[in-house]
């Protein structure tokens, strides 16, 4: 187990840090162009090794191909554990038709009541994952 205020938790394997991004749908995807930092809530769909998002044209697309340096973060909550996955990547956006007919087979859905024709795919640098004891702050 590690502990330090950076990280006061247990590290996942890597493994164990994709099986919580396969097993999840929903996380914050950030970019920054000029130095200003942008985060995004969407649903996602982890397939292959990489992540995979539909969305429309607008801010995030835009971001993204003038800066395709990405993270991406999930977390969630049980009864006395949390954890957190943090992925370092790169974007592109897919313009290819027959990689697009191929995304289309996959189960991956607008949450909202949209139509979304961009899909964004994310390749991973790095990805790291942390489980932490939920509890009270320790007696000095």
């Amino acid at each position: 187990m590690t502990t330090s205020d950076e990280h006061p938790g247990e590290a996942m394997s890597n493994e164990e840090a994709w099986r919580f991004l396969e097993h999840t749908r929903f996380g914050r995807l950030a970019v920054s162009v000029a130095n200003v930092p942008n985060i995004f809530p969407i649903n996602y769909l982890a397939h292959d090794g990489k992540l995979l998002m539909r969305t429309n044209p607008g801010t995030k697309v835009a971001e993204l191909t003038v800066n395709d340096s990405v993270a991406f973060e999930i977390d969630g909550l049980a009864e006395d554990q949390a954890w957190s996955i943090v992925l370092q990547g790169t974007a592109r956006v897919i313009e290819s038709q027959s990689e697009i007919d191929a995304l289309d087979e996959l189960p991956l859905a607008p949450w909202i009541r949209t139509r979304k024709y961009t899909y964004v795919e994310i390749v991973p640098r790095s990805v790291s994952g942390f489980r932490f004891e939920l509890g009270t702050e320790p007696e000095r």
